[in-house]
C-alpha cells in the first residue's frame, strides 16, 4: 500500500513538470514583492519576502 502511494505521488509531481518551456508560464499570477524604503519590516517578514523573490527568480526568471 505504501509503495503505491509513493508511486502515485511521484507521478503527480512529474505530471506538474510536463509543460513546455521553463515553467515561467505558470508564474503569470505571481510577481515579485517590492518593498519601499519607508516600509518597516520585521526580520521574519523580510526573510519571507526574500525567499519569495529568490524562488521567483529561480523558477520564473524574474
Amino acid at each position: 500500500m505504501r509503495s503505491s502511494a509513493i508511486w502515485i505521488g511521484l507521478a503527480m509531481l512529474l505530471a506538474g513538470c510536463g509543460g513546455t518551456g521553463s515553467g515561467a508560464e505558470a508564474c503569470g499570477p505571481w510577481r515579485p514583492i517590492l518593498v519601499s524604503v519607508a516600509d518597516r519590516l520585521e526580520d521574519a517578514t523580510a526573510r519571507a519576502i526574500l525567499a519569495h523573490n529568490m524562488t521567483g527568480r529561480r523558477l520564473c526568471g524574474w
